[in-house]
């Protein structure tokens, strides 16, 4: 299956949430490379911005991130609404981050920060309730 996606996919979104993932799991790139058949060279490319991947490989990354696809789709730009798409296994600070991205008040670099704040006071408010409080 081969389409141009330079248009259709937003692959800095793709390789931030793939090297995002990774880290979260402690896995190398050669993991990630086993357990997707996406090579490690290409893995590395589309994290670090410079790769394009094909519609299989797209198909293949958002299923082991177990992320819709239509997350890391570029929208057309005369559409007034953006539905964000997501799973309802999906860990909050991924909902909230599709959110801030949807949203056209936002720039693109105010939402990267207001995810990047949300994740890091989700991750230090939603561990285990503690005695007395």
């Amino acid at each position: 299956m081969a389409f141009k996606n330079d248009n259709f996919v937003n692959t800095a979104e793709l390789g931030k949430a793939i090297k995002r993932h990774r880290e979260e799991l402690g896995l190398s790139l050669r993991d990630v490379a086993d357990e997707t058949g996406v090579s490690a060279s290409t893995l590395s490319r589309i994290e670090n911005g410079t790769g394009k991947p094909d519609a299989d490989n797209i198909a293949r990354l958002t299923g082991w991130l177990d992320m819709p696809i239509d997350r890391v789709m570029n929208k057309q730009a005369a559409s007034d609404v953006e539905p964000v798409i997501y799973y309802p296994h999906e860990a909050t600070p991924e909902i909230v981050e599709a959110h801030l991205r949807a949203d056209k008040n936002l720039t693109q670099e105010t939402a990267n920060a207001l995810s990047e704040l949300f994740r890091v006071a989700y991750k230090q408010f939603s561990g285990p309730a503690k005695k007395g409080k």
